[in-house]
């Protein structure tokens, strides 16, 4: 730039600070516009349904996206609902999955007949390895990362979103698988958020390693896919319109 030394050098300061904005507001609005991936269209479900790229897992009708202990699932259909039977194990789905968005509707028996942990309690095993916890968690004391919600022995909720005996609760989950490097090591760690009842319980957390009942979590390799996994604690635990999306 020529400079004219009768004008002071402020002046020139002055010049190039007013003409660098003028320089950003004189570009295109349309340069920052993203066309490059259109979303895709995905009709959300109506109340009690599941959006139109869900997998559901189960309607009401039958066990046949399950499999048992041994094969066959020995729970009941009740209604449009799956019940537990105390003492036939847990039940995991026939396809595996991975990263994922679940939704799962849930209900502990209305009566109650046990306290703490022996009432209404169940799990949802993402992975089959990374338990969030059922748990009839009204008005019932019990260790805070084993109450509804929590992240089994790992995350207490940030709130205690549970519902009265015998009224239906949902689960929104949003999982994020670990992923191994080719040696089998941790590369990243896996993270889950939580919506129970319409509420944030957990907000995008990290997972310690597969759920433990006792001791300590820590990771070991496992495939990035695996089939969901709903456990069979010994308490009549109903749940119905499951669905998945494979993020």
């Amino acid at each position: 730039m020529f400079v004219n030394k009768k004008v002071p050098i402020r002046f020139y300061s002055l010049f190039i600070i007013f003409l660098i904005p003028a320089y950003s507001y004189s570009q295109y609005p349309e340069e920052t516009e993203d066309w490059s991936v259109k979303p895709v269209v995905v009709t959300p479900g109506e109340k009690y349904g599941s959006p139109s790229d869900a997998i559901v897992l189960f309607d009401g009708s039958d066990f046949s996206k399950w499999s048992g202990r041994d094969g066959e699932v020995q729970w009941k259909i009740k209604g449009k609902a799956m019940e537990v039977v105390k003492g036939t194990g847990n039940i995991k789905t026939v396809q595996p999955f991975g990263n994922a968005q679940l939704h799962i509707e849930w209900k502990t028996p209305r009566k109650i007949e046990d306290e703490g942990q022996g009432r209404g309690n169940s799990g949802v095993y993402l992975l089959g390895l990374y338990e969030v916890q059922v748990l009839d968690s009204w008005e019932n004391k019990t260790y805070y990362n084993g109450q509804a919600g929590s992240i089994y022995k790992q995350y207490s909720p940030l709130v205690n979103a549970c519902r009265k005996p015998g009224k239906w609760q949902t689960y929104d989950i949003i999982f994020r698988a670990p992923e191994f490097n080719a040696d089998k090591t941790l590369k990243d760690p896996g993270y889950i958020t939580v919506i129970h009842n319409g509420l944030l319980i957990q907000n995008h957390v990290e997972l310690k390693g597969p759920t433990v009942y006792q001791g300590y979590p820590e990771y070991s390799y496992h495939e990035s896919k695996l089939p969901l996994l709903l456990q069979d604690h010994g308490n009549p635990i109903q749940y119905r319109n499951i669905w998945i999306r494979e993020l």
